[in-house]
Parts: structure tokens; sequence; C-alpha cells
């Protein structure tokens, strides 16, 4: 992860770090110190290196205190003995920064790069997602019917919008929607994310937005009595339901390895085994065998690779993040839910049928 990028001297000056306690420190992209990964990575450390100027030897050393758990970096720049910068650094720093992109030499013409040129030509145009929608409502329409390709267009778009709108919160640059016959819709941005948080609030937002277009669609059904309305609150629910299951890449997937993989230490690994034995309990308890199943295969492949968590540039979630993330995630699921229970006791066999599938 960049913990921060400054000029010095007039070249670049970047240092990158993992919450294992490694750091890495570049100038003008090209690596001058380089510290060990240590059991206790908060704290002071210190980086020096020598440059050669007009015949004479300039020395820069580089001081950081780093806090993780709250993330926040002191930093101070000296050059033989004179500060020429200082600051610090938090969450909110980390989250709107650009990642650096490394130099890379032009690549000679040949035909595969420029197949691969064409390619993301095609992929950018907004023709594509017209094409795709309209692949979709025709496979939709060819299965089932198209009043409900429309709905599950709609309930589609509405899951992906919830993404797009947390990643323009974070001020990302996004490519839109696509919609994918047979495999759902895919929400695209041009940047990558720098911190847990913003994997959490990404994936959730989709599920979080088709929670919301599900209770919009009951108290329509209340208003009019339409069952129509009531299908979409229940089909939707069980759709979003599906993609809170911790299975990557699911969002669900997404969601419980960032909190997870933020838990720094033995006690955090026995809470995230604890909470994934009660959720399959209460899943087998209320009688949802499949979700209580499923359940228990991604708990099991999050648990096997928590101890890779520090190999990654992403900042951790804090102590408040971590319990807030875990809350947000367990009320959508449960919110969800309920809405399918409340549908299925209406006596409509095709509003039991969600219900019947987490049983089943």
């Amino acid at each position: 992860m960049e913990l921060f990028n400054i000029s010095c001297m007039g070249k670049p000056l970047r240092l990158e770090g993992s919450l294992a306690g490694w750091q890495a420190l570049y100038w003008d992209n090209q690596l001058v110190s380089q510290l060990a990964a240590s059991a206790d990575p908060d704290g002071e450390k210190t980086h020096t290196f020598q440059l050669t100027a007009d015949d004479s030897i300039i020395t820069v050393d580089v001081s950081t205190d780093i806090h993780w758990q709250p993330f926040k970096v002191d930093y101070r720049v000296t050059v033989d003995g004179e500060v020429i910068e200082s600051g610090s650094r938090n969450e909110k720093d980390i989250e709107r920064q650009q990642p650096v992109v490394t130099p890379q030499t032009k690549p000679k013409f040949s035909v595969v790069g420029l197949a691969s040129l064409g390619f993301k030509l095609l992929k950018s145009a907004k023709v594509i997602k017209v094409v795709l929608a309209g692949a979709s409502v025709a496979a939709y329409s060819w299965l089932f019917s198209w009043q409900f390709a429309l709905a599950l267009i709609a309930c589609l778009v509405v899951h992906e919008y919830g993404h797009i709108r947390a990643m323009k919160y974070f001020g990302m640059k996004t490519k839109g929607i696509y919609l994918i016959p047979f495999m759902g819709g895919l929400a695209l941005s041009d940047e990558k994310i720098n911190t847990r948080w913003q994997d959490v609030v990404i994936s959730i937002m989709g599920p979080t937005f088709g929670l919301f277009m599900s209770l919009l669609a009951m108290v329509a059904y209340w208003i009019t009595g339409n069952i129509f309305f009531a299908g979409i609150a229940t089909f939707n629910a069980l759709l979003n339901l599906f993609n809170l299951l911790p299975i990557l890449p699911l969002d669900g997937g997404h969601i419980l390895k960032s909190i997870s993989f933020s838990m720094n230490s033995i006690a955090g690994l026995v809470a995230c085994i604890a909470g994934a034995a009660v959720g399959v309990y209460v899943s087998y308890a209320f009688g949802l065998a499949l979700l209580g199943f499923l359940l228990l295969i991604g708990s099991g492949e999050i648990i096997f690779e928590w101890k890779y968590r520090h190999r990654t540039h992403l900042l951790p979630l804090n102590r408040y993040g971590q319990i807030f993330s875990t809350l947000w995630y367990f009320a959508t699921v449960a919110s969800l839910i309920g809405v399918i229970i409340y549908f299925a006791t209406k006596g409509d066999d095709m509003l039991a049928l969600p219900l019947m599938i987490l049983q089943s």
C-alpha cells in the first residue's frame, strides 16, 4: 500500500508498506531502501539512502511513525540533516489517492496488440451495453416471459447501481453497468480500491439497494394488492441474498473477507470462526438448509485464507469499521430473509418458492 508520495529534489519520493511491517522506499521509481516484515508493524521506522550530485554525496533520511488501527502515518524527510518535508496521512487520504502507474516501454506493433486495443475500444463503447442489455432481455424472455425479463433486468440494474453509487462516493471513475445474459450484471470501474472499507461499502451497497427495492415493492403490494409487486419483492430479495453468500467473487465473499482479514490477532480469528458457526446454526435452526450449507463452505474458504491477509496493499478496517460492517452485513441478510419469509406465508405457491429453495 502506498503510504505517501511526495516530491524530493525534483523527483517523486514514494513509500509503500503493509500491515506485516515491511516497507519499500522509491525515489524516481527506483528502490532505494527496504525494511523487512516485523512482529510489531506499528511505531517509528527510518530509511536512509545517499545520492550523488556535483561530486558531493547527499544523505536523505525518511522517518515514519505508523499506527495501523486506526490508520495514521506521520513522516519527515531530511536532506543532510535539514527538514524539507513533513506531514501526516490518515485513512481518508488513502481512500482518495490515485494509484501509481509504473512507466512502461511502448510496445512494438503486433496483431495481438492491435486485437487487444480493438477489444478495449469495443468494451468501452456504449453500444456494447445496449447489445448486452438487449441480449439479456431476449434470453430471459425466451426462458420465462417478457414481463419477468423486464422485472429481472430492473432488479439487476438497481443492484449494480448501488455498486456504482458507492464507487462514485469514493471519487472513483466508473464505466457503468453491463448486463450479461444468464450471468447477471457487472459494475465496472477504471480505478482500484485502496482500503478494506472501500471494498465493504462498494460490495454491500448492491444488496442494500436491492433490499430497498424489495421494500418499495412490498409497500406497492400493500397499497395495490397486485401480486406482481409481491413477486418482485420476494425474488429480488432471493437474488440479493445469494449475492451476500460468503463465496468469492460474490459480494458477501468480499465483505466477510475484508472484515476477517482486517483482524490482526488470534482473538480476531476466533471471533470469525464463532461468527461463522453462529450463522450456520441460525440457518439450520430456521430450516434454511441450503443457506447454512453455502455459509459453511464460504466461511471455511475465508478462514483458510486468513493467514495470507498481510499480502495485500489494502488498508485494513479499524475496530469500529469491523463492528459496523459486520452489523450492516447481518442486518441486510436478516432483512432479505424476512421479506422472503413474509411473502411465503401468503399462501401463494410461487411466492413460497424462494423459501423452498432456501430450505432445500
